[in-house]
């Protein structure tokens, strides 16, 4: 593996660490269904979106709802020692992919039969801190107005 290959995959993991996600695999819901889910709770804080998803009528709504709690539990296992109460985590993404079809034959009248397709799909969920967040957009503010000092003075 070459240096460039090296330094852009220990960068990656290094980002990932700092994202905090959860993913469902071949959920035995359409797709369809599971998007009106997606993005009632998509931007909303997680005490809300729990709300939302724990008092819903729909069938695909326990699945996102153990998604998102499984989401909090990776939060946690990142950051040890960090109050959940303290931090401000908000659903940041939600992604809803196709999965497998599986293909059914109902019979019907005068012997002939209709296709039936059975529908699944993967979820990705992305928390989001926003006290982490604001305290990098103003370290990058931070870094910026250090870099103009820095050129104003070689400019004059």
């Amino acid at each position: 593996m070459g240096a460039r290959k090296r330094i852009r995959a220990e960068q990656r993991k290094e980002a990932k660490k700092k994202q905090y996600f959860a993913t469902l695999k071949a959920c035995p819901t359409s797709p369809r269904k599971m998007r009106l889910l997606a993005d009632q709770i998509r931007g909303l804080e997680v005490n809300q979106a729990l709300d939302i998803l724990r008092f819903s009528p729909k069938a695909a709504s326990n699945d996102m709802e153990k998604l998102v709690l499984s989401a909090i539990s990776n939060w946690q296992n990142k950051n040890e020692g960090v109050r959940i109460e303290d931090s401000h985590l908000v659903v940041s993404q939600v992604y809803v992919d196709k999965a497998r079809t599986l293909k059914r034959i109902r019979p019907e009248a005068m012997g002939r039969a209709h296709l039936i397709r059975k529908r699944s799909n993967h979820v990705t969920l992305y928390l989001e801190d926003k006290n982490e967040a604001r305290q990098q957009q103003k370290q990058a503010a931070g870094q910026a107005a250090d870099t103009e000092e820095t050129t104003n003075d070689t400019q004059k």
